[in-house]
């Protein structure tokens, strides 16, 4: 947003949990790598492949993946992706990235210092009745925006980054950022919930 597998097993895994993938396949892992360490390549819809997968079902993390080598690294470019200087967003999900994994990172403006923080099988359990329009825009969606209705408050259920349970209640600009994030999740654009005409961004 702008402006707004399998698991290793077995007694070998236990000898080098660093070296394993803990459920990220080959194809996910050859993605978290290409490109060395800087910003990822963000999928767009003005692409027609890149389209097809940003409209995809994510799987979810499964236990263990937070403590590979690959999530740190992806976790890394995912953060210096959505900060691009060149094409900041406030938050950003991993099939946006090419990796169809339940994880987003969200900027948390209702925090001291604003900061990014990543967020594993994130849920939103509950919706407030009181909703408001607002103007979104996509990173995968480049140079347009459009006017989406949501809801005010959520209560969130998700994953920490030691794949601890959580749940939060959270409201404002930032609630609007997660259920952007977790929508893409779902394969769901804020296209998909305009109320307006797209519009192009002088």
């Amino acid at each position: 947003m702008k402006t707004i597998g399998k698991v290793c097993l077995g007694a070998a895994a236990g000898l080098a949990l660093a070296g394993c993938s803990q459920g990220f396949s080959a194809a996910e892992r050859e993605t978290i790598r290409s490109g060395g360490e800087g910003i990822m390549r963000v999928l767009t819809v003005d692409d027609r492949s890149d389209s097809l997968t940003l409209r995809r079902k994510s799987a979810p993390m499964v236990e263990g993946m937070e403590r590979a080598d690959d999530y740190e690294t992806l976790r890394r470019r995912m953060l210096a992706t959505v900060q691009d200087p060149e094409n900041t967003g406030v938050g950003i999900a991993a099939p946006q990235v090419g990796i169809l994994r339940r994880m987003i990172a969200v900027q948390r403006f209702d925090k001291p210092g604003e900061p990014f923080e990543i967020y594993l099988n994130p849920k939103i359990i509950e919706y407030s009745a009181e909703t408001a329009p607002g103007r979104e825009g996509c990173l995968s969606i480049p140079d347009r925006s459009g006017e989406v209705k949501r809801a005010q408050r959520i209560t969130l259920r998700y994953r920490d980054e030691q794949f601890a349970e959580r749940l939060e209640r959270i409201s404002g600009f930032t609630a609007v950022i997660f259920q952007h994030e977790i929508d893409h999740l779902d394969g769901i654009l804020y296209t998909d919930r305009m109320e307006r005409e797209l519009r192009q961004e002088e």
